[in-house]
């Protein structure tokens, strides 16, 4: 009786032991499938991403390091013409730029959203659209370049530095008007995923600055007049070599010669234009300021010097992030228009994981090599010294926006521009700015007060609010809205995001 019921107990056992094993087998079988397939999508994505953010890095870094040749170049013929350029190309170029770059975003939006919902006839209308609204911008923000010396003397600049750099204001006209068929074009391109056309003109246009900039300053002996007249070249270079490609027969299914249509909505699309660049412009003013606000300090040339030296490798290294802000853009967008919501919030985790990896690895750079990053820009040793002294606030600032243009390419892709610009106005001006100026100038730190007060105070809370506004999105939402603006694209004369 005793041997029948250990019998009987210890079946059951045994029959639950075998099915808490096939049970806990099928249970590891099922997470070891869904972890290949999380690996397996992340790698699909990562192709995709990697697409556009390769060629998009070439051609951002090559464009940018023609900016920096022409520093550099200035930089070996004295302080007060480094000032001179950097003012003149970092602020008052830079202050037009970041506005004419903005509203050029709006195209990230239609043109990916309408290239994913196969209306590849929309992409070179809106594009021309473009065109037409930032020609009539560039005109009414040429006061800022005829009034620059005086502008920047009221803002605090020194009287030198403040006549030289309003003097080659005037000859960076040419290089302005550059940008309003250069930032079409170059969106135009990435949102059909053409980046390969991208990096070879941009190598090309590099190349090109080079060269002529050695000859203008140094074999022609036209001083920082020949560096910027050469940099108003290898911008048209630019524009020259996208542009021939596009009506040339490069993309064929998009660019169908000009029309008409281009002329229809034009409202509607400077509204949207506007926008888009009210947030990206906010963005890029702010380390304008930066400068600014250090000019009015004492030692203000050494200071200017040391600040620009430390924005020119920041803005070099942010040629990564903005090449994944165009990425993330991109991918969002055409996912959101062919309606696969779930693939691009897929695809904006994935941007955001590797640029923030990138990040850390520079950040790294930096700190390892603080003493002798300001060797490619000056000789000066009190300008080496202050960027050593700084190289702790610009490693932190390359962390942090190794995140931030990455959840803004989101917002671009998704046509969150207006509500990302009141973000963007309340952390930068209405908090950073403030903060710096309380720690630069009433507690007496100096520049490392304005600028790290902006960037604790403006550009971290600014991407903590990102973060958590795109992780609480509605993404399946976002692909309906973007499924209805891709129907009423389908009219004569479509009515754009509202």
């Amino acid at each position: 009786m005793d041997s029948v019921n250990s019998n009987e107990l210890i079946q059951p056992l045994l029959q639950n032991s075998a099915t808490n094993i096939n049970a806990l087998v099928k249970h590891k079988a099922v997470q070891g499938s869904e972890q290949q397939d999380l690996n397996t999508r992340a790698w699909i994505e990562t192709k995709k991403l990697w697409h556009i953010v390769g060629p998009s890095i070439f051609s951002r870094v090559a464009s940018y390091s023609m900016n920096v040749v022409t520093q550099a170049f200035a930089g070996h013929l004295g302080e007060v013409e480094l000032a001179s350029v950097s003012i003149a190309n970092t602020v008052i170029v830079g202050f037009n730029f970041g506005f004419l770059l903005g509203m050029a975003s709006a195209l990230e939006t239609l043109c990916g959203q309408a290239f994913g919902a196969k209306r590849y006839n929309l992409l070179g209308i809106y594009m021309q659209r473009s065109w037409i609204v930032l020609c009539l911008c560039s005109f009414m923000l040429l006061p800022l370049y005829v009034y620059a010396t005086p502008v920047l003397k009221v803002l605090g600049q020194p009287d030198d530095v403040a006549e030289q750099s309003g003097q080659l204001a005037l000859w960076f006209i040419p290089m302005h008007f550059s940008f309003a068929f250069q930032c079409p074009l170059q969106r135009f391109l990435q949102s059909q995923l053409k980046t390969g056309v991208l990096m070879w003109v941009s190598l090309s246009a590099f190349v090109i600055h080079v060269v002529i900039s050695w000859l203008f300053v140094f074999q022609f002996e036209m001083g920082v007049i020949g560096a910027a007249i050469a940099l108003d070249i290898s911008w048209w270079v630019l524009v020259l070599g996208m542009l021939g490609y596009t009506v040339w027969g490069g993309c064929p299914q998009t660019w169908t010669g000009f029309s008409m249509q281009a002329f229809s909505g034009l409202w509607d699309f400077t509204r949207l234009s506007a926008a888009a660049g009210v947030m990206l412009c906010l963005e890029n003013w702010y380390y304008r300021i930066l400068i600014l606000m250090t000019g009015n300090l004492k030692n203000a040339t050494i200071a200017v010097d040391a600040l620009s030296v430390c924005m020119s490798i920041n803005g070099w290294e942010m040629m990564i992030p903005l090449a994944f802000f165009a990425a993330t853009g991109v991918r969002v967008a055409n996912e959101l228009g062919a309606g696969n919501w779930k693939a691009a919030k897929f695809a904006a985790k994935v941007a955001v994981i590797q640029s923030t990896i990138i990040g850390i690895v520079f950040c790294a750079l930096v700190l390892l090599l603080h003493n002798q990053i300001a060797y490619i820009f000056s000789s000066s040793s009190q300008v080496i010294g202050a960027v050593n002294k700084f190289s702790y606030l610009l490693a932190f600032t390359i962390l942090l926006n190794s995140v931030q243009p990455v959840l803004s390419g989101v917002a671009v892709g998704s046509g969150w521009q207006a509500w990302v610009a009141y973000v963007n106005l309340t952390c930068y001006y209405l908090i950073g700015i403030p903060i710096g100026i309380v720690l630069g100038w009433f507690l007496d730190f100096g520049v490392e007060g304005i600028w790290g007060g902006m960037i604790f105070g403006g550009t971290a809370i600014q991407t903590g609010i990102l973060a958590i506004i795109t992780i609480h999105r509605n993404w399946e939402k976002e692909a309906e809205n973007a499924s209805t603006n891709i129907r009423k694209l389908s009219s004569p004369i479509p009515d754009l995001l509202s």
